[in-house]
């Protein structure tokens, strides 16, 4: 059998499955496969990157199916006025949807001893409850479940009811409530709201503080395809730069609003104007070059850890809405706005998820 496969959806995904690989005795490293979900993001020529990084001995690239792309899964999402026969629909909708995601899968997740499983709330994760196939999940962003446990919103009222048939693998629930989900590996169990018993701990900054600087090279080189090109730009102009990390917010007429907004009220150092420079998120499609020519927008789709290990990278300050800035190490002041600013620009139930719960 293989040893290890990694199913990722972002690029922050494939960030921590390289420090888990990373983490292990050196006669164990480079004998996981990775795969990388289309489903929600472009990863461009990772694949090709990855491949000669030497963490990984093959990749893949896995054209995962969103539910709405199979009509016939349509029917299973109309409310039939009492909780017995929705759930017999939803037992349908479970089994349907995996079966449906078989014809994608790029590998024989039975040849491998052990897989992990990123945002086990997409697709994949029903196909491997369909297939009876085990597997470890990981918590989909830093500390994510703090604000937003998905499971427990997802499947508000009768939850109990609901953990109890996905334990039984009749539907299924991601984030550990799914009966073939072995554990599910978080950062931090001291912030969970709801904790339960598959959740593990393992911090981030313990996997990053065993990184050598060979490997920080080999992370900087997988992520960044042109790293002269980017030192360039972090390198020209003024002293005092501030980094704004885009999000994929609200629509898009919203979202330069709540950037413009931003850069007006927090774009000073000590009174006058920084150098604003702007990271896009991945999965932001907002044309930043277009909207803010003013400003530098960073170009290339990498995780924003991978600055940490930039040598003499430092900004003055970091501004963020909801990324968790916990892992920053290369800035003077981290700015988080969280939900009280996001509460200026939507209705606040479509931002404070735990609070419904």
């Amino acid at each position: 059998m293989k040893e290890r496969i990694y199913v990722c959806h972002t690029y922050y995904h494939v960030y921590v499955a390289c420090l888990k690989e990373f983490f292990l005795p050196k006669d164990k490293q480079g004998k996981a496969d990775l795969v990388l979900s289309t489903m929600s993001n472009d990863f461009g020529n990772l694949k090709e990157r990855a491949q000669k990084s030497g963490i990984f001995e093959e990749v893949f690239m896995f054209e995962e199916k969103s539910a709405d792309f199979f009509p016939e899964l349509e029917k299973y999402h109309k409310d039939r006025g009492n909780i017995i026969a929705n759930m017999l629909a939803r037992i349908c909708y479970t089994k349907l949807l995996g079966r449906l995601q078989e014809p994608y899968v790029p590998v024989d997740f039975k040849e491998y001893k052990e897989i992990y499983v990123f945002c086990d709330s997409d697709p994949i994760g029903y196909y491997l409850s369909y297939k009876k196939i085990y597997y470890h999940a990981v918590e989909d962003g830093l500390n994510c479940i703090e604000t937003y446990d998905t499971a427990r919103y997802d499947n508000r009222g009768h939850f109990g009811l609901k953990a109890w048939m996905a334990a039984h693998n009749l539907v299924f629930i991601q984030n550990g409530y799914a009966k073939y989900c072995l554990d599910m590996e978080i950062n931090d169990k001291s912030i969970i709201p709801y904790p339960i018993d598959k959740h593990i701990e393992q911090p981030r900054e313990e996997l990053t503080a065993h990184l050598t600087e060979a490997d920080k090279d080999i992370l900087i080189h997988l992520f960044i395809e042109n790293m002269d090109e980017l030192l360039r730009t972090l390198e020209d102009g003024a002293k005092d730069k501030i980094l704004v990390l885009s999000e994929p917010l609200c629509d898009l007429e919203t979202r330069k609003r709540i950037f413009t907004d931003i850069i007006n009220e927090y774009g000073e150092i000590d009174g006058h104007k920084g150098q604003i420079l702007i990271k896009p998120h991945p999965r932001d499609v907002l044309n930043y070059t277009k909207e803010f020519p003013e400003h530098i927008v960073l170009q290339g789709m990498f995780p924003m850890e991978i600055m940490n290990f930039i040598p003499g990278l430092r900004f003055r300050k970091v501004v963020s809405v909801f990324t968790v800035p916990n892992a920053i190490r290369f800035a003077d002041e981290i700015v988080f706005l969280g939900e009280d600013f996001m509460d200026r620009y939507e209705e606040p139930a479509l931002h404070r998820q735990n609070e419904q719960i």
